[in-house]
């Protein structure tokens, strides 16, 4: 006589159903955190025009593509090439093995949008401590990828998310209606990492623990010296 023995399996994690899992993957692109440093900018030159009297608008034009430029399209297109010459197996960067010169290419780029934003007196001082900040995050990112695959996508819009609130408190202007909205970003940005299963509900939170700690770094460095 046998007794049937049941063997517990490895847990999956749960499958959502298709039309979540498209939405999901809608949030992730929408808010990548590439995009956030334009929307950024953009949202400044909505808010606070007379931040940037001292130039044309054709020129505050010219800034927000270079800000694209420099902080969205080369760090992408580096991480395009490096899928092409198969250093990397995906181009959305799934292990932490192929998000390291990922995270080195866009420091480099980030550090180079502080340290041009350094000179310019005709744009919001804000922008100096955003960029320090974004800059501190992918270090602390690199540092973290080491140990988990901390979340890039939370780290973007918890920095996005600090910036205007930061511009409330240095301008004395109350925004409780783009924070709210900010807010709620963030909100669907981190639900839809987890439901879409690419991070632990630690590697959000992670994620925006550390975007927060740096952003209260640059501010700081930026107002404090």
């Amino acid at each position: 006589m046998t007794t049937d023995i049941d063997i517990p399996q490895e847990q999956q994690p749960a499958t959502q159903p298709a039309a979540l899992r498209v939405l999901a993957k809608l949030v992730s692109y929408i808010f990548h955190p590439l995009f956030i440093p334009t929307y950024i900018f953009i949202w400044l030159m909505l808010r606070f025009p007379y931040e940037f009297a001292g130039i044309t608008e054709k020129m505050v034009k010219l800034r927000l593509l270079g800000a694209f430029w420099t902080t969205a399209f080369f760090p992408a297109f580096a991480v395009f090439l490096l899928w092409r010459l198969k250093f990397v197996e995906s181009i959305l960067l799934r292990t932490q093995k192929e998000r390291i010169v990922p995270y080195i290419i866009t420091m480099f780029f980030y550090w180079w949008m502080w340290y041009l934003s350094r000179n310019f007196t005709d744009q919001p001082i804000i922008l100096k401590s955003f960029y320090l900040g974004i800059f501190f995050t992918t270090v602390l990112g690199l540092i973290g990828n080491v140990f988990f695959k901390i979340s890039m996508h939370a780290m973007g819009i918890a920095g996005g998310l600090c910036c205007v609130i930061a511009t409330c408190f240095l301008y004395h202007v109350h925004l409780g209606a783009d924070i709210a909205i900010v807010t709620l970003v963030a909100g669907l940005v981190g639900t839809s990492r987890l439901l879409l299963n690419d991070h632990s509900p630690a590697e959000v939170y992670a994620g925006i623990i550390v975007s927060i700690l740096c952003q209260l770094l640059a501010w700081y460095f930026v107002f404090k010296f």
